[in-house]
């Protein structure tokens, strides 16, 4: 699609104007950004989620029996809902995506954004009343309204320091004043995207409330930089050392002088001044699972001869569910295939093909290498065998 084309779901806005404008910078409200929308799941559906064992859910009181802004961490018995208050409460279920094709094909609508910048789907559901509070989350975020409606406040740009309420589990801002008018209650199909650092608050108005919140991963610095080194440490040879050969004797043994940092601040930046192994850290952490246990890698090798055959019978291999893909080209033929946390060099058509959204059939074997990659992938869980085909 052109980037220059007016997309409905961002009111109108092309990708570019979307990007240049309000990427990272301002919030956007986007009435009927999916128009007639029927919402995936319903709210029992999305507490029976909340029931099951590995799938990260919270349910948030404000006023709970251990005090206010109560949060207790699933998975959940089902007595837990029955005994909860009419009102007042949120129920919070990350990843939905990764558990429901429904709410994954919903992504499909963002593909005018880096896929490898896609986090999960959050769902929320609340009674009347419900919220968890003002605050601020630091990463990119579009809220769309699957069901009733909710009123959203938002506060500006806050500072990172701001007070937060203490005590509890929640990042909730101590202040918060609306700014200007922005104040909107939104109805299903109706869509806000908000970027890091905005102070927001949501409250469900006078019916049950489903909002589908789409996250972006967004490492921070600390969290780089940690990454980065670990890989660093496992790539670099161990007799690349500090070293101070023709140095002349030192004034007072004591001293750490100048000359010595000197010399170790070029060996650090000579290790880290390689946009080569930057790119192969980075394609690597950006496809981390998010939930590494999803991954049911092979109790055996594959053949490759057997995903041929498969293959060519007409069978199909899937994506699995929370399974992320990227690719970067090493040159004109090749590239690097990264899949979750891992990489992989092959031909650069394979590596485009695996990290899209298109069908991996027999018409992948045309492909050099194919066969190799695609048990590989097999291997470590990152592809399946449709077993509905």
């Amino acid at each position: 699609m052109p980037t220059d084309a007016p997309l409905p779901m961002l009111g109108g806005l092309s990708a570019a104007e979307f990007l240049r404008d309000h990427w990272q910078r301002r919030p956007l409200l986007i009435r009927g950004a999916f128009p007639d929308f029927q919402c995936p799941l319903d709210p029992d559906e999305l507490a029976g989620l909340a029931c099951e064992e590995g799938i990260e859910a919270r349910l948030v009181e404000e006023r709970g029996e251990a005090g206010p802004w109560q949060v207790r961490h699933g998975p959940f018995d089902e007595a837990v809902f029955g005994a909860l208050p009419e009102r007042d409460w949120s129920l919070l279920v990350q990843a939905v995506d990764h558990y429901v094709p429904e709410v994954a094909e919903l992504l499909e609508a963002f593909t005018f954004l880096p896929r490898w910048r896609l986090d999960d789907i959050m769902i929320s559901y609340a009674p009347p009343g419900g919220s968890v509070g003002p605050h601020v989350d630091q990463y990119d975020v579009f809220l769309l309204q699957g069901m009733g409606r909710r009123r959203w406040q938002l506060g500006g740009k806050v500072p990172d320091d701001a007070p937060i309420i203490a005590g509890i589990d929640l990042r909730i801002l101590e202040h918060f004043e609306v700014e200007g008018d922005d104040d909107w209650v939104l109805e299903p199909g109706d869509m806000l995207y908000l970027p890091p650092g905005w102070a927001h608050h949501g409250v469900s108005q006078s019916e049950d409330c489903l909002t589908l919140s789409v996250g972006f991963r967004a490492p921070s610095a600390d969290e780089a930089i940690t990454s980065f080194a670990d890989y660093l440490g496992e790539q670099l040879p161990a007799s690349l050392r500090y070293a101070d050969a023709g140095m002349p004797p030192p004034e007072d043994v004591g001293e750490l002088d100048d000359g010595a940092v000197e010399r170790m601040r070029a060996l650090i930046l000579e290790t880290l001044d390689d946009p080569a192994r930057l790119a192969q850290w980075f394609g690597r952490v950006m496809t981390q699972p998010k939930y590494v246990d999803q991954l049911v890698p092979s109790e055996r090798p594959t053949d490759p001869g057997a995903v041929v055959a498969a293959l060519q019978e007409g069978e199909v291999l899937l994506r699995s569910p929370g399974s992320r893909f990227a690719w970067r080209a090493q040159d004109a033929q090749r590239a690097t295939l990264f899949a979750d946390g891992d990489g992989a060099g092959c031909a650069l058509p394979l590596a485009r093909l695996i990290a899209s959204d298109a069908p991996l059939d027999a018409e992948a074997l045309a492909l050099p290498g194919a066969a190799e990659l695609l048990a590989a992938l097999l291997d470590a869980g990152s592809l399946s065998w449709d077993e509905e085909g």
